[in-house]
C-alpha cells in the first residue's frame, strides 16, 4: 500500500466560498418569512457567489496556493453527490408536509455531514466545521419549540467564522495517509 500525500492548497478559495454562503444564509434566514429561509435571496446569492468564487478562473487562480490532485477533484464531485443524496434522505421526507423548519434543518444536517468529506480537499478545518454544522441542526431537532432562526443564524455564523479563518489565517498544509494508490 502506497502513502497518499494530500496538499491542501485551496483553503483561501474555500474560505471565500464559506464567507459568501454564510452571509447569504444569514440574510436569507433573517428575511425567511413563511419559508424559513427566503428562497429568492438564497438561490440568487448561492448562484452568484458560486460563479464568482468557484467558476471564475481569475478568482480561483488568485486564491490558489498550489495544485490540486485528481483524487481531490474526485472527492469534490463525490462530496457534492453525497450532499444531494443526504438532502434527499434527511430533508426530503418533510417536503410533502411543507414543514420548512424540518426541511432546512435537514439541509443543514446534510451539509454538515458532507463537510466531513471535504477533509480530503481542505484538511482538518473542514472536519471541525462539519462537526459544528452537524451539531447545530441536531440541536434544532432536540429543541423543536425553539424555531429555526437561532439555528439558521448559528449555522451561518459557523460558516462565516471558518471562512474568515480559511481565507485570512490558514496556510497550505499536507497530510500523509495510507490508501491504495493505483
Amino acid at each position: 500500500m502506497k502513502k497518499l500525500e494530500l496538499e491542501f492548497n485551496h483553503k483561501k478559495q474555500g474560505g471565500l466560498w464559506l464567507i459568501s454562503i454564510g452571509v447569504v444564509l444569514a440574510v436569507a434566514t433573517a428575511f425567511g418569512g413563511k419559508f424559513t429561509v427566503n428562497p429568492i435571496i438564497f438561490l440568487a446569492g448561492y448562484y452568484f457567489f458560486f460563479y464568482l468564487v468557484n467558476v471564475n478562473r481569475k478568482v480561483r487562480e488568485k486564491l490558489s496556493q498550489g495544485s490540486i490532485s485528481k483524487f481531490q477533484i474526485k472527492m469534490i464531485y463525490f462530496s457534492i453527490a453525497a450532499l444531494f443524496l443526504l438532502m434527499f434522505c434527511i430533508a426530503g421526507p418533510f417536503i410533502p408536509s411543507w414543514n420548512w423548519r424540518m426541511i432546512w434543518l435537514g439541509v443543514m444536517l446534510a451539509t454538515g455531514l458532507h463537510f466531513l468529506l471535504w477533509y480530503f480537499v481542505h484538511g482538518r478545518c473542514m472536519v471541525i466545521l462539519g462537526i459544528i454544522c452537524t451539531i447545530i441542526p441536531v440541536m434544532g431537532y432536540i429543541f423543536p419549540d425553539a424555531g429555526y432562526l437561532p439555528f439558521g443564524i448559528a449555522d451561518a455564523a459557523a460558516k462565516l467564522g471558518m471562512g474568515i479563518y480559511m481565507l485570512f489565517f490558514s496556510v497550505p498544509s499536507t497530510s500523509v495517509g495510507s490508501r491504495p494508490v493505483s
